[in-house]
């Protein structure tokens, strides 16, 4: 074979020409760099492990499809979808929780709190999180059981897809793709209606009144969809997910992990019936493990990134070792500790409650009460002032002097409410507005809109101020309930600020 050659000459002070072959070098980099996907064909499994991911997945996809059509209701004039986040109405809506924009801080504590019930699921049971609940997995899951469904187990999808191109391969990759596509368009469809009345949205999707921004994000969502759990999978997990390379700070040599026992199976081996199982291992190399791995890795070859620790081989070995007279638990959730220890012949020592799972619960905990604390006494009544500076004041005919405000009235409850404004910290004080009634002791009547910010320009003047600037305060109340929001201020009396 012949290659094309691009020669680069380099002098050297001695004149000697440096000879680079860059076509082979890229070449090779190439070769080095890259590596054509091998495909997987996991194996169905049975057993309790195989139950509770699908007792996850179910329940995970019933959460997510089903939400957005909870109804909930808030009162005349508010939206009755359970879980909606109104961009439009700069609202964020949670069942009986309503957040503001300035309350983001309610969705930051939430972020941390998920983050390190993580962090402490991982301390205590390994990737727990990537094997039964993180999304990739969960649809992965679901679209290999279509694959299942349509084209057979293991063997069968393996046979199909070495055979030749006729009818009915062709027949079958068509289905298994459109009912990828369909799954895919309703995860899609399933993520806007988080963001809009999911009945009319619908409607309004099907019969193509629906803005273009809707249909772009749901066609975004059903490619990523499609091709992260239709063609990617295990990629995901390998080359594109950083959580397996964050999770070896977050977990130590006692975490629970799927784990080989590698002291009892060791030496592995084919393994006859009624033949003695003396100087030898219980693993008979079967490789039924590697089979029902939907990451195609073998466990027995220690702690691995691809690893998800889905305890699908544990199904699988339990079932061999069932079947050919040996105890379950050749392969487990123990800590890797443990299975040094049974190398040495000492007992296992299970410890859950160490420094590192302290710290997470703890950290847990108080973020947790961090956040109930803020959400039971959260404030639905709060008031803003901004004092006018172009004039700083005025100087009113009878001697006194006058400040302009404009203040915003912000009530967070689903109801019309009366409350009343005043000035204090200001001697002789006299607060006025257009358009307010007069309170008897002199404040003001507001009356604001049931889930609204209502802003009103008032002025403050007093006879008596003489000081260059006043600190002052006001004070907003309901007396209805007795609820009093505050906001402190500057009323200004001289040339300068």
């Amino acid at each position: 074979m012949s290659h094309k050659t691009t020669l680069i000459d380099r002098r050297s002070d001695d004149d000697e020409a440096i000879r680079i072959d860059v076509e082979a070098v890229n070449s090779k980099a190439a070769r080095a760099l890259y590596k054509k996907r091998t495909p997987i064909y996991p194996k169905i499994s049975s057993g309790a492990f195989r139950t509770l991911k699908w007792g996850a997945m179910i329940v995970l996809l019933a959460i997510y499809y089903l939400t957005p059509w909870i109804r909930w209701n808030r009162g005349a004039g508010a939206p009755d979808q359970a879980v909606l986040i109104d961009f439009e109405g700069r609202r964020f809506y949670f069942f009986f929780i309503e957040l503001w924009p300035q309350e983001v801080y309610y969705i930051t504590g939430l972020l941390i709190v998920a983050a390190v019930g993580i962090f402490l699921s991982s301390a205590l049971f390994g990737r727990v999180w990537c094997g039964y609940a993180c999304p990739q997995t969960v649809w992965t899951d679901l679209y290999i059981h279509v694959e299942r469904w349509i084209e057979g187990d293991r063997n069968a999808r393996i046979r199909l897809d070495k055979a030749q191109m006729g009818f009915d391969k062709a027949r079958k990759k068509v289905v298994k793709h459109i009912l990828w596509i369909a799954i895919a368009a309703l995860t899609g469809g399933a993520w806007v209606f988080y963001f809009g009345d999911a009945p009319m949205l619908m409607r309004e999707i099907f019969t193509g009144r629906a803005s273009v921004t809707i249909y772009l994000f749901i066609g975004i969502l059903t490619f990523t969809t499609y091709a992260l759990a239709g063609t990617m999978r295990e990629q995901v997990c390998t080359y594109l997910c950083p959580w397996p390379r964050i999770q070896a700070a977050m977990t130590d040599r006692h975490a629970l992990s799927v784990t080989y026992k590698v002291a009892r199976g060791e030496p592995r081996g084919g393994h006859k019936k009624n033949a003695s199982w003396e100087g030898r291992g219980d693993c008979i190399d079967c490789h039924q493990c590697v089979a029902v791995c939907p990451q195609g890795i073998d466990i027995r070859d220690g702690d691995q990134l691809e690893c998800i620790n889905c305890a699908l081989c544990i199904d699988a070995c339990d079932a061999v070792m069932e079947k050919v007279g040996r105890p379950k638990g050749l392969i487990a959730y123990d800590s890797y500790e443990n299975v040094a220890r049974a190398t040495r012949g000492e007992s296992a020592v299970y410890r859950f409650i160490r420094p590192r799972t302290i710290l997470y619960a703890s950290v847990l905990g108080v973020a947790g009460a961090v956040m109930l604390y803020a959400l039971v006494n959260r404030t639905t009544l709060s008031l803003d002032a901004m004092r006018d500076r172009s004039p700083p004041f005025v100087r009113l005919s009878d001697g006194g002097i006058r400040n302009g405000y404009m203040l915003r009235v912000i009530n967070k409850e689903p109801r019309e409410r009366t409350l009343e404004l005043r000035v204090a910290g200001l001697q002789d004080a006299k607060i006025t507005a257009m358009a307010l009634p007069v309170a008897p002791d002199g404040g003001l009547i507001v009356t604001t809109r049931a889930d609204a910010v209502t802003s009103m320009r008032i002025y403050v003047a007093s006879d008596a101020a003489t000081e260059l600037s006043t600190p002052i305060r006001f004070v907003l109340s309901e007396p209805a309930t007795g609820k009093v929001a505050e906001r402190r201020a500057i009323f200004m009396a001289g040339d300068s600020e």
